[in-house]
């Protein structure tokens, strides 16, 4: 069934995310944004805050004023813990669905939430009615869920790599090493709080090297695809540009595997997806090509050591790692072609 136009609210609308956002729905033919929420700046037009968005739409305002029995979807952009608030309230609500884009519903253990984000979960009834859900990777059974958790940036340009050769055990699931550099947008509109004195517009930093929250969810969704523990080590790095997202993944062959064996399996699991970009072999990308879409390029490379491949992976954070695949998650849940208001 595909509706016709569908009711909605953001809530967080005026982050980095949040805005990417209402810019993409402005533009959707199905989307007709009711409430745009956020903490500060009640009574103020979006476009101030995005000179992108032309589209008329409804003044920033508090949760107070929503009318939550008149949608059928609620973005939720907000800092972690915020959103089980939100929607252990409203859940009552029979025709409404919750896309999630922080963590509170990426992990399936309650306890792992805890022990990664130090915060008590509020909501641990509703985690069986909500999915982990990277498109490519998950079944069109998603509409049968109320809440849908976008996952993490790094983890989303990490998985799409990964997880069809983990699959097919095309490659040693041990010895990993995982380097990705993300523009300073992925720590959302407090960086420089984040990370003082780091001097982000002149200088590349690593930072979470032991624990970095990302791996929790990454850790989950391995093993639920392997069905075995993947060892790996993730190095993330915060670079001198605004947005984008490249990791390098470098694996340990099987022995009698080829790299052309790799490449094929990654061709043949994207086959009919638009957004997943295989490159030729041995093609180095940057996130140039990526950067305001909802693509992804990834490509496979030899190394100097002939045991050893690399996996590249390009995203746009804002878009491919949140937004826009949310809005993916979106067309999915409500029967509009999947593409829609993202090409």
């Amino acid at each position: 069934m595909s509706f016709k136009k569908i009711n909605i609210a953001v809530i967080g609308a005026t982050g980095y995310v949040g805005l990417e956002l209402v810019y993409l729905l402005s533009k959707h033919p199905k989307a007709s944004i009711k409430y745009l929420c956020a903490q500060k700046n009640i009574g103020k037009l979006i476009k101030k805050f995005d000179q992108r968005i032309k589209a008329k739409l409804p003044k920033i305002s508090k949760l107070e004023k929503i009318i939550w029995k008149d949608l059928d979807l609620i973005f939720l952009s907000l800092p972690n813990g915020g959103a089980q608030k939100i929607i252990k309230k409203t859940i009552k609500y029979k025709n409404l669905k919750f896309i999630d884009l922080s963590a509170d519903f990426r992990l399936n253990d309650t306890n792992n939430y805890r022990k990664w984000y130090k915060k008590k979960h509020l909501a641990k009834n509703l985690i069986s009615d909500s999915i982990y859900s990277i498109p490519e990777l998950v079944n069109k059974d998603i509409k049968k869920y109320k809440i849908i958790s976008n996952p993490g940036c790094y983890p989303t340009s990490i998985q799409l790599a990964l997880i069809p050769l983990l699959k097919k055990r095309l490659f040693k699931p041990k010895n990993i090493i995982i380097d990705s550099k993300s523009g300073f947008s992925g720590a959302g509109k407090n960086f420089k709080k984040k990370f003082k004195f780091k001097n982000i517009d002149n200088s590349v930093f690593a930072y979470g090297i032991k624990k970095h929250r990302h791996m929790s969810e990454m850790d989950q969704e391995f093993k639920k695809n392997t069905k075995s523990k993947v060892l790996y080590t993730f190095n993330p790095h915060v670079i001198p540009t605004f947005r984008g997202i490249l990791s390098c993944i470098y694996i340990e062959k099987n022995r009698g595997q080829s790299i052309k064996k790799l490449h094929s399996e990654l061709v043949k699991f994207y086959k009919n997806n638009q957004f997943i970009k295989i490159m030729k072999l041995n093609n180095p990308i940057s996130t140039g090509n990526v950067i305001d879409t909802n693509n992804c390029e990834i490509s496979v490379c030899e190394t100097r050591d002939k045991k050893k491949f690399v996996i590249f992976s390009a995203i746009d954070n804002l878009i491919k790692g949140a937004s826009g695949q949310a809005i993916q998650n979106m067309n999915i849940i409500y029967g509009f072609r999947e593409t829609l208001g993202l090409i």
